[in-house]
């Protein structure tokens, strides 16, 4: 996110214009509009839309220091624009993590992964192929830290590759050997879902 954005606009363009200011109530709405945006874009780096609200707001207060008396409209929305930018400030800091968090510890989780390590890289290895997670936008090393927090586990980027690793060095006909026992158990499970329902009937 690029901190200088919120300066860049029309809005700053016409406090910044010694002119006569024309449509700066319109300026002032689009600015207001934008900082909406960034504000509540999901995925949004907070730690970064911080350091852009802190930068406009610096900015900000420095032209309204040079405005003289006379320039009341001016003046008026840069107070108003001032105002907000320090009320989201605000807000976004309180959402802001500390630079230091804790680590999760498995008894934090609330589902713990009860099966083996490299049955799960197996499992986000396949994930990854088929792209089913964000359009397989996020790389592997993402995927092995997401399922490691949701499950508890501390899975190193050289464990998941050396798993992987050592899932291609199988010398079966299919390498897959958690896979194929899911796609199996699960046909299992139709399969007796079926009979129970044949038998009620």
């Amino acid at each position: 996110m690029d901190y200088l954005i919120l300066t860049e606009t029309e809005f700053f363009r016409q406090l910044n214009n010694d002119a006569e200011c024309r449509d700066l109530r319109v300026a002032y709405g689009e600015f207001i509009k934008q900082v909406f945006k960034f504000c509540c874009m999901p995925g949004c780096d907070l730690r970064q839309l911080v350091f852009m609200l802190a930068y406009t707001e610096t900015e900000l207060g420095c032209l309204h220091e040079k405005l003289s008396p006379q320039e009341s409209e001016r003046a008026c929305h840069i107070r108003k624009a001032l105002s907000f930018i320090r009320k989201m400030l605000k807000y976004v800091q309180t959402q802001v993590p500390p630079l230091s968090t804790p680590s999760t510890t498995p008894q934090s989780a609330p589902f713990r992964w009860t099966g083996n390590t490299v049955e799960l890289i197996e499992i986000i290895y396949a994930l990854d192929e088929m792209h089913c997670i964000n359009d397989g936008e996020n790389g592997i090393n993402e995927l092995t830290a997401f399922f490691g927090s949701l499950f508890g586990l501390e899975i190193k980027d050289n464990h998941c590759y050396n798993a992987y690793a050592d899932i291609k060095r199988r010398k079966s006909d299919s390498r897959t050997y958690f896979l194929d026992k899911m796609r199996e158990r699960l046909n299992l499970r139709m399969r007796r879902d079926d009979e129970r329902e044949l038998q009620r009937r």
